[in-house]
């Protein structure tokens, strides 16, 4: 009789079901939940096809934030003449630094949002039928997926952060090991 497998809540660690905490981090273990306890009754999202959900959703903020962007900056240049002589002006910078901050916002509420809905994913994520849930395969709250949304700028400061979806167990990158979250296929 061979023995099921667990997770562990805190880390992710694969433990058998017999334990009562994890030998890895002392965490507690997630009950038995069909589709994500036992491994390989589970597709979840790897590094490729999250790779291009990442390549529409920053195209779908694009579309949103560029135009915004064009009129501010249209705005900026029909009031203030130019020349090549001549260096922008303080207002210029602070305008290009709003411009960022919103965009920043924009990404972030749009993650966060779409992520914490019932819909469980940005759109990107819905093309390919992905799903971000806890380690339970639960809907994650709004304050988890903007934690998940700010460690990802670790992970991409380091790029390897990334890069391990490709090669952990359940394709956890390094901003989902920090949030206790999984990108799973529906």
């Amino acid at each position: 009789m061979s023995v099921a497998t667990v997770f562990c809540n805190q880390c992710g660690e694969a433990v058998n079901a017999a334990a009562s905490f994890c030998t890895r981090c002392g965490g507690t273990l997630s009950p038995a939940v069909p589709g994500l306890t036992a491994p390989g009754t589970t597709q979840y999202g790897g590094f490729w096809i999250r790779l291009i959900a990442h390549v529409i959703d920053s195209a779908v903020v694009n579309i949103v934030v560029g135009p915004i962007a064009g009129v501010l900056l249209t705005g900026y240049f029909a009031t203030h003449h130019i020349s090549q002589d001549q260096p922008p002006d303080v207002g210029f910078f602070v305008l290009i630094g709003l411009v960022a901050i919103l965009a920043f916002f924009g990404t972030w509420l749009y993650e966060a949002l779409m992520v914490s809905s019932a819909k469980q994913g940005t759109l990107g994520k819905m093309v390919f039928r992905l799903r971000v849930t806890d380690l339970n395969g639960a809907r994650i709250s709004f304050g988890r997926a903007t934690g998940r949304f700010f460690a990802k700028i670790l992970s991409g400061m380091l790029l390897i952060g990334y890069i391990m979806a490709g090669f952990t167990e359940r394709k956890q990158a390094l901003h989902d090991m920090m949030a206790g979250t999984l990108v799973v296929r529906s």
